[in-house]
């Protein structure tokens, strides 16, 4: 049996614990031997992004020292948060001879969730089952800065029972953009209108993302509109059956 370890990222961790249940339950579905380092914490993407660099690192060290003690590949059901461990770790080690390389060793083993069952493990039928239509919002780190986007979709496509409907205008940002969301929170209101509008366009009941930041985020300008649809993360969808 293969070990992986599961990088359950923050926000999963302390808000949508049922997403990384499902991720683990599709894993070992597919013979998996899920380990969870429980030493994990924050991998610094925060700080980084603000420019916080010197506050970072201690949080980055820890990171790379927790899954230097593990085996197998890194699975993390956010593509900012792999983002950060396999571009960002480069580059705040960049003039660290000692770090860079332990960065880079750390990268090589991550993967976001959907990546990792399309482009290491083969697999683009999880056998899942929903009754309705979906929408897909291919949140931005996930798209552009892993290249994702025909991993999620191709999954999404083998789901039986479902239809699926392109959302307009769906790689515009939804506004929530981590620390986006609070330092330009007009923007982000207002982007966040926009994401909205154009799910209601589609008619689908359920926005599918890959991120817990754009989930809330949307979810929460959707509570506060008093509207009906409802977002869920690509794993849970994934796992029903």
């Amino acid at each position: 049996m293969t070990t992986v370890q599961l990088f359950v990222t923050c926000l999963v961790d302390s808000f949508y614990p049922k997403t990384g249940q499902a991720i683990v339950d599709i894993l070992q579905r597919l013979d998996m031997d899920v380990e969870f380092a429980t030493d994990q914490t924050c991998c610094g993407q925060p700080n980084f992004n603000a420019g916080l660099r010197a506050e970072a690192r201690p949080m980055v060290e820890h990171t790379i020292k927790v899954f230097e003690k593990t085996t197998g590949d890194i699975v993390i059901p956010s593509g900012s948060c792999a983002h950060m461990i396999k571009h960002g770790y480069a580059e705040l080690f960049a003039d660290d001879p000692v770090w860079l390389p332990r960065a880079q060793a750390l990268a090589s083993r991550v993967y976001e969730f959907t990546e990792y069952i399309v482009d290491k493990l083969g697999v683009t039928d999880l056998g899942a089952h929903w009754d309705g239509t979906l929408t897909y919002h291919p949140s931005c780190h996930t798209l552009r800065g892993m290249n994702i986007d025909k991993q999620p979709r191709t999954l999404l496509a083998n789901v039986k029972g479902a239809a699926i409907v392109e959302l307009p205008e769906a790689d515009n940002c939804c506004g929530f953009g981590g620390i986006f969301s609070m330092e330009h929170p007009e923007l982000s209101a207002e982007w966040l209108n926009r994401k909205i509008g154009n799910l209601e366009k589609t008619k689908s009941p359920t926005l599918v993302v890959t991120e817990s930041g754009c989930l809330m985020h949307i979810a929460g300008g959707l509570h506060r509109q008093k509207k009906q649809q409802r977002v869920v993360h690509i794993a849970e969808v994934l796992n029903n059956r």
